[in-house]
C-alpha cells in the first residue's frame, strides 16, 4: 500500500498540469474542433445505435432566426449567433438549454441564403464573432461589451463575396487569421487582444473563397494554410510570408468552403462544383507541396471530410453520393446512393452525418461498404439543414435555421 502511494505522489505532480492543460483547451472553442477536423476526440461511451425515431431530445430553442452557425460551447454556456431582420443577434445559453441572455452585435447578411455564417469562436475569455458583411467583433465573455471591432473588407481593402463571407477566422497564441480577400491584403493576422494589424499577406492577390483556414506546425515554419479563388496557399504563420500556393479551381464559381485536412504530412482539400478532391505532401521542410494525388469525383462542397484510419468519408455536391476513398492513392472504394450533400463529424469511433435532406444519419467507417447504423429525421426547424453538428459532453447540437437542438447521445 505505501508502496502505492508512494507511486502516486510521485506521479501526481506530473498529471495534474496535463490535466489542467487539457481542461483549458476545453474552455477555448473553434469551429471544427481543436485541429478544424471534425473529430470530438474527448467524447466517448456514446451510444453505439439510437431508438427508431432518434435519441432523446433533451431540449430545443426556437427564435433564432435565419442562419447556418453551429453551437460553441465554453465555461458551461452555449453560444449561437441568429439574424432578424438583417440584425446580426448573439445567443448565449446554460447547458441546460435555458436562454440566458441575448446581444444585437451589428447588421449581418440578407442578400441571398440569408443568416449568419461563421460560428462563435471562444479564446481566453474572450468571443469573435465574424459577420458575412466583413466585420469581426472582439467581446468580453462574461460582460458581452465590445473591445474591438474591425471591417476587414472597408480596412484592408476586401471584397465581399456572392454569397456573404463565410470565414471562421483562426486563432493561434495571440493572433487571429482571417482572409479579407484584397490584391494587396489578401490574408491579415491582428492581434486578438486589441486588434491591431500584425502582419499583411498579399498572398496571390486572389479573392478568398469561404474557406476556414488551418494552422500546421512541424516544419521550418509553422504555416497557416487556406484556398482563394484559384488556389491553395500557405502562409507563414509568424510573419505573413507566402510559402507555397498550388492550383485548385471549379471556375466559374472560384468556391472553396472546405476546411483543408492535414495529416502524415500531406494535405487533403476538396471543392464543389465538379472541382473533386486532392492530396498535396509537402515537401521542401514545408516549403513547397507536390500533388500526390486527384480525384475528380470527390467534390465536396461545404460539409467538409473525415479522415478515419487511411480513408476519408464525404458526400458529393454534384455527385450527389456517399464516397470512400483511399487517403494514399485517391482511389475510390465505393460510391453509393442520393446522400444529398452533407455535413459530417466523428467522434467514438462513428460518423455522424447530417444530410441537406434533413436525416441525421449514424454510420460506422467502413472501406468496403456503407454500413448504417441509425438515422432520424430532423423536423423542428426553417430553412436549410447546412449547420454542422456539435458533440460535447454526450450530447450531439444541431441548428436547422431558426431551431437549437440538444439531443443526448451518451
Amino acid at each position: 500500500m505505501k508502496k502505492y502511494l508512494f507511486f502516486v505522489l510521485i506521479l501526481f505532480p506530473v498529471l495534474l498540469p496535463s490535466c489542467k492543460q487539457d481542461v483549458a483547451k476545453r474552455q477555448n472553442w473553434q469551429w471544427r474542433g481543436e485541429n478544424r477536423n471534425g473529430i470530438y476526440v474527448h467524447e466517448t461511451g456514446l451510444l453505439k445505435a439510437w431508438p427508431e425515431n432518434g435519441p432523446e431530445l433533451l431540449w430545443h430553442f426556437d427564435g433564432l432566426g435565419e442562419g447556418h452557425t453551429s453551437v460553441a460551447i465554453a465555461n458551461g454556456k452555449i453560444y449561437i449567433t441568429g439574424m432578424h431582420d438583417d440584425r446580426l443577434i448573439l445567443y448565449v445559453f446554460d447547458m441546460s438549454g435555458k436562454l440566458l441572455t441575448e446581444k444585437e452585435i451589428g447588421k449581418e447578411w440578407n442578400t441571398n441564403w440569408n443568416g449568419t455564417r461563421s460560428s462563435v469562436n471562444v479564446n481566453d475569455g474572450k468571443l469573435y464573432i465574424f459577420n458575412a458583411l466583413g466585420n469581426l467583433y472582439c467581446l468580453e465573455e462574461e460582460t458581452l461589451d465590445m473591445v474591438w471591432t474591425k471591417d476587414l473588407l472597408n480596412d484592408f481593402d476586401g471584397r465581399n463575396l456572392r454569397f456573404g463571407m463565410t470565414e471562421n477566422p483562426l486563432i493561434v497564441g495571440d493572433k487571429i487569421f482571417a482572409t479579407p480577400g484584397g490584391e494587396i491584403h489578401n490574408m491579415v493576422a491582428l492581434n486578438k487582444n486589441t486588434g491591431e494589424l500584425i502582419w499583411t499577406s498579399t498572398g496571390d492577390g486572389e479573392p478568398s473563397a469561404y474557406c476556414s483556414p488551418l494552422y500546421i506546425e512541424g516544419y521550418a515554419a509553422p504555416m497557416v494554410v487556406t484556398s482563394a479563388a484559384a488556389h491553395i496557399l500557405a502562409f507563414h504563420a509568424e510573419t505573413g510570408e507566402k510559402l507555397w500556393s498550388h492550383e485548385q479551381t471549379n471556375a466559374p464559381f472560384d468556391i472553396h468552403p472546405n476546411v483543408p485536412i492535414y495529416s502524415d504530412g500531406s494535405i487533403f482539400t476538396a471543392t464543389g462544383y465538379g472541382g473533386g478532391a486532392m492530396l498535396l505532401r509537402l515537401i521542401n521542410n514545408g516549403k513547397a507541396v507536390e500533388q500526390v494525388w486527384k480525384n475528380d469525383s470527390v467534390d465536396t462542397q461545404m460539409g467538409s471530410a473525415i479522415r478515419v484510419g487511411d480513408y476519408i468519408y464525404a458526400s458529393g455536391h454534384r455527385n450527389r453520393y456517399w464516397f470512400c476513398i483511399d487517403w494514399r492513392t485517391g482511389e475510390t472504394m465505393y460510391r453509393t446512393g442520393d446522400s444529398g450533400e452533407c455535413n459530417v463529424i466523428y467522434a467514438d469511433g462513428l460518423l455522424y452525418v447530417y444530410s441537406d435532406k434533413g436525416t441525421m444519419s449514424l454510420v460506422k467507417p467502413n472501406p468496403e461498404r456503407y454500413e448504417l447504423v441509425s438515422s432520424f429525421e430532423v423536423t423542428l426547424g426553417t430553412n436549410q439543414h447546412w449547420a454542422h453538428p456539435v458533440i460535447y459532453e454526450g450530447v450531439m447540437y444541431i441548428r436547422h435555421g431558426d431551431t437549437l437542438m440538444a439531443y443526448k447521445v451518451k
